[in-house]
């Protein structure tokens, strides 16, 4: 059965980020400043907390996908040692592998690659940053016809430092895998070789996977996220890196992928980064800065004859270890909002969390915040999903020392 409780949210300006006290009430409104005009376009906040497992290791990546073809998103979940599946509705967990390396796993792509109704995983393991030449896996989990059962894990090639990895669509409409390390290979304290970003192509029948490397002159890549970022079929990436932030379109030519520049490296580069949406459908790019780092912060397209890097705009500076970050509009205001977990690792005394950032519907821009998670979630990973199929965007977040993974249901009213 599932522990379930309801969530108490608090709002503040952007501008004032002093710690937050818990609140003591059996339902909250969201609580802002001049709140009848601040968030006038945004229907208030609501949400409520579902555990769905409170005894992981560490939680290093959590995403979503239909795995058993019932037309609902499960969870899927790279634990330290562990693949695992909770099925939609009742979050039963199911152990998919284990144990597939000595050293961590630390990532998971999930998604119906081949139009079957049911998805495929694919995982990164073999987890050590400091060995930038032996370290590292990458694994194509094959399901059974029972995919509640043990997948057979199909070992790839690799690059070392193996970190994050997604399924993405390449220009000819094909789902592939995209695998970036931390580092490049031989790398040390981030200098030397470039980062190789790759591609992985699963072969129709028998046979080798094709692998070519996408890009290869970034350094100390943390994270990246596929995006719509022109009207062609194929989803480009978004890059966060110790140089910047970088949207990459596709080539068919290996290793000559474009890198449009977004934001320099001065700030000590970008961990997390997504992109989101605000009315009229201008875009902004959020970031975590730097890697692991306090500062959540959006850059806005340069004004017509500015720099080509985007405007930047910081909205908040307390984060502790900042290391989860989503973009949707989780409160059907027709603008996204941000997500933004931290974890707080080897921070004794400091709080966890997660809290959503929410733009103000005036013409300066400004952003408004409230608290989703009071120091029960010390997050190592979020996404977004809309879970129970009502049309809203639910977060699913997973804990590294509070060893839990919880949903956050939203009941924001209808808009």
């Amino acid at each position: 059965m599932l522990g379930r409780r309801f969530l108490f949210v608090e709002s503040t300006q952007t501008r004032n980020m002093s710690p937050f006290l818990p609140m003591h009430f059996s339902t909250v409104s969201l609580l802002a400043l001049s709140a009848a005009t601040a968030l006038a376009a945004s229907p208030e906040p609501r949400f409520r907390t579902m555990d769905v497992d409170t005894n992981i290791a560490i939680g290093y990546g959590i995403t979503t996908a239909d795995i058993d073809g019932d037309g609902r998103p499960d969870l899927v979940l790279c634990d330290k040692n562990q693949i695992a599946w909770y099925r939609n509705p009742g979050w039963e967990k199911y152990v998919v592998a284990e144990n597939l390396t000595k050293l961590d796993h630390v990532c998971v792509a999930a998604a119906d690659i081949d139009g079957d109704g049911k998805a495929e995983i694919a995982v990164g393991a073999g987890w050590n940053p400091s060995d930038t030449t032996n370290s590292g896996a990458v694994f194509y989990l094959q399901a059974p016809a029972d995919r509640t059962q043990r997948w057979k894990p199909i070992e790839l090639p690799h690059e070392p430092t193996v970190h994050r990895m997604r399924w993405v669509k390449d220009w000819q409409g094909r789902m592939t895998l995209v695998v970036v390390p931390l580092h490049g290979r031989g790398n040390k304290d981030g200098a030397g070789e470039g980062v190789r970003i790759q591609r992985y192509v699963k072969p129709m029948g028998s046979g080798d996977w094709a692998i070519t490397t996408l890009q290869n002159t970034l350094h100390k890549t943390h994270n990246f996220d596929p995006i719509q970022w022109d009207d062609d079929v194929a989803q480009e990436l978004l890059i966060g890196s110790k140089e910047g932030v970088f949207a990459m379109n596709w080539s068919q030519e290996e290793n000559r992928n474009v890198l449009e520049p977004i934001a320099d490296g001065r700030a000590g580069g970008a961990g997390e980064v997504r992109m989101g949406r605000l009315p009229g459908g201008g875009r902004f790019v959020a970031t975590v800065e730097p890697m692991h780092g306090n500062a959540l912060v959006i850059y806005r397209p340069p004004a017509k004859g500015g720099t080509n890097l985007w405007d930047r705009l910081v909205l908040d500076e307390s984060l502790v270890d900042g290391h989860a970050l989503g973009c949707g509009d989780l409160l059907g205001s027709g603008r996204d909002q941000i997500v933004v977990g931290w974890r707080a690792m080897n921070r004794p005394g400091a709080k966890v969390g997660i809290r959503l950032f929410i733009p103000k519907d005036n013409a300066a821009g400004e952003w408004s915040s409230v608290l989703i998670d009071d120091n029960t979630m010390a997050c190592e990973d979020l996404c977004l999903a809309d879970l129970n199929g009502d049309g809203r965007l639910d977060i699913i977040a997973a804990g590294r020392s509070t060893h839990n993974v919880k949903i956050y249901l939203n009941e924001t009213a209808a808009h």
